[in-house]
């Protein structure tokens, strides 16, 4: 389980495929601090199991579900990806509840300067978009980020000057794709509840009233 609130950007060393899965090893220095075989890390939004602690990194695997669901495939050496080791019972929660399972990958429509902050738009895939609330939480490539407005299946959220200079967001230009999950309380109220009504088309009033409401 994480926060969504990056402890540091680390820099890709190689990533190695062998068919369908593969490897990644990534350069860092603060996650590593108390890290051991079999932790977990969040990597862009994506919890890995490490394999080998390396000198100044670590290595990870990458199942051929990871490769298909992530952006991480994707990755270069060189490239910046965001990382949080898992959250601790004595950590506090200052993000959201992040389980690392990336739902879907998003793309960047644009992040333009608003005041201070700016406003970072991404376009969801659509099977998503259910569990998408406005002021509800949402992690893009693991950044906890508040959804401060929903248009068709792009997402509008508020990123502080703080946020832009921890993580790889400032970097973010049109039609960069990231990793994408969206708040785990709403996903289980919408599931469950999809799964008791009949045929999970929602609720009407006589839906209501057989109900005693």
């Amino acid at each position: 389980m994480f926060t969504g609130l990056v402890k540091e950007v680390g820099t890709v060393r190689r990533l190695l495929r062998r068919g369908r899965e593969g490897t990644l090893e990534v350069a860092c220095r603060e996650v590593l601090e108390g890290a051991r075989r079999g932790d977990s890390i969040a990597v862009d939004g994506a919890c890995l199991t490490v394999e080998e602690i390396l000198p100044g990194g670590f290595q990870a695997f990458l199942s051929g579900e990871t490769l298909s669901t992530t952006t991480l495939g994707a990755l270069k050496p060189g490239d910046g990806v965001n990382l949080e080791p898992a959250l601790t019972p004595s950590d506090p929660l200052g993000g959201h509840m992040v389980q690392g399972h990336v739902e879907g990958v998003g793309e960047v429509v644009a992040l333009v300067r608003e005041g201070e902050g700016w406003r970072l738009e991404v376009a969801l895939p659509q099977d998503l978009v259910p569990y998408v609330v406005p002021k509800g939480s949402i992690a893009i490539s693991g950044v906890s980020l508040t959804v401060a407005g929903l248009q068709g299946r792009t997402v509008r959220v508020a990123v502080v000057p703080a946020t832009l200079k921890h993580t790889t967001l400032g970097g973010y230009r049109a039609g960069r794709k990231v990793n994408v999950e969206t708040d785990l309380v709403g996903r289980y109220i919408v599931h469950t509840v999809r799964r008791l009504l009949p045929g999970g088309g929602g609720l009407d009033l006589s839906d209501l009233e057989e109900r005693g409401f």
